[in-house]
């Protein structure tokens, strides 16, 4: 049986497991280029950007082969096998002897967060079916991105006080315990909720292939390419925030606390107002709340950009968790509107290879422009992009949700 309700233990259950898959990316959030500049000596912006971009390409690839394994193999040993990858991170955090063991942890974290991710968010869109997947995909997204900004929070608070290695990584294991031992015990399998719905939907004469599949999601059809671009520079807007902003925080004086609470600011508005924006695509649509939130997103970057203060800083961060919040659950929802649910699972894994490439490509930009037109002008480059974006959709999308 379909629908929130008929299944809600095994949603809330799947909420709460992806909790702590958010968790593992957040303990990097606020102390690693700060780690990068203190304890290994990196001065390039593209050298300790680095490491984003590894994460960035490793989780694309994972992505894909998520969504392709989902719909081969099942959902739940995708999800297990993420969680077993992801068991070297922080103990390489913890004990690396040298940058390139961070950007090897960075591996693992992309191949780990690519199968965790994607298949919990495959396996909610399984369980609510067609009329709440907006609501669906708004607290899975909630749950991930609350929890990154607990465990940045968290990890700049205990680097203040104890320093930047090993205690603030001792999140990472507990998170990864728990995770992995309620995906192993507790998860049950979602495909076949998948199976019944594509049952009942509209029955295709032949299955597209998965290089079609990919061209659909890609270019070819207007409403999933136009998403799909759409995620890529979402995510590119993440590398910056990631990896940049916390260098300007810190260029402008401030302390680990209050980078650690900046760092924490925009990813917390952005998971709990993804309670309500992805309800309310439900309600009034997809597509004009992504536009929309594309260009917020820009006037919050720039914000960061020329007001280099603490007050300046938090309104741009929460102006960009915003935008971020009305895009990112809503993005989702719209690929399970377009793709037929025997081939969905693998157009969420294409959609989520170019979104998570987003995080490489502002990794790499960001850092080039940096090392040679200063930090600043590197976040108003981003900005650009980012508005542009939303022109797209406004464009070229129509409305996908069948209200």
């Amino acid at each position: 049986m379909l629908g929130l309700r008929a299944n809600l233990p095994q949603f809330l259950l799947l909420v709460l497991v992806n909790a702590f898959v958010g968790g593992m990316v957040g303990i990097e959030r606020s102390i690693l280029p700060e780690l990068a500049q203190q304890e290994f000596g990196l001065a390039e912006r593209t050298a300790i950007l680095s490491f984003i971009a590894v994460f960035g390409v490793t989780k694309a690839a994972a992505n894909y082969f998520a969504g392709r394994l989902g719909d081969r193999w099942g959902r739940k040993p995708v999800l297990v096998a993420g969680w077993v990858i992801a068991a070297p991170v922080p103990f390489l955090l913890m004990w690396a002897p040298s940058w390139d063991w961070v950007v090897v942890a960075n591996v693992f974290l992309g191949v780990s967060q690519g199968l965790t991710w994607s298949t919990a968010v495959v396996m909610k869109i399984d369980l609510a079916g067609p009329r709440n997947r907006g609501l669906a995909m708004g607290l899975n997204e909630f749950a991930g991105y609350f929890a990154v900004a607990i465990a940045a929070w968290g990890t700049g608070y205990i680097a203040a006080r104890y320093g930047l290695r090993p205690e603030p990584f001792y999140l990472g294991v507990i998170f990864l315990i728990f995770g992995f031992v309620l995906s192993v015990f507790l998860v049950k399998e979602t495909k076949g909720h998948a199976d019944h719905e594509a049952a009942s939907a509209s029955t295709l004469s032949e299955p597209p292939s998965n290089g079609e599949i990919f061209r659909l999601a890609t270019w070819r059809d207007r409403n999933l390419s136009s998403a799909t671009q759409a995620g890529f520079v979402n995510n590119l807007n993440d590398g910056l925030a990631w990896g940049l902003f916390p260098l300007i925080f810190a260029a402008a004086g401030l302390g680990l606390d209050a980078v650690g609470v900046l760092a924490a600011l925009y990813p917390a508005v952005w998971g709990l107002t993804q309670l309500i924006t992805g309800g309310l695509s439900d309600r009034w649509g997809r597509k004009w709340l992504i536009a929309s939130g594309m260009w917020l997103q820009a006037v919050g970057i720039i914000a960061i950009a020329l007001w280099w203060s603490f007050a300046g800083f938090a309104t741009g961060a929460v102006l960009l968790g915003l935008g971020t919040a009305m895009v990112y659950p809503t993005l989702l929802a719209a690929i399970g509107d377009v793709a037929h649910p025997s081939w969905r699972s693998s157009a969420v894994g294409v959609y989520r290879l170019w979104r998570d490439l987003g995080y490489a490509a502002g990794a790499i930009i960001a850092g080039v422009v940096a090392d040679r037109f200063g930090l600043g002008n590197a976040a108003l480059v981003i900005a650009g992009m980012t508005f542009l974006s939303g022109v797209v959709v406004a464009v070229r999308m129509t409305e996908t949700h069948k209200r």
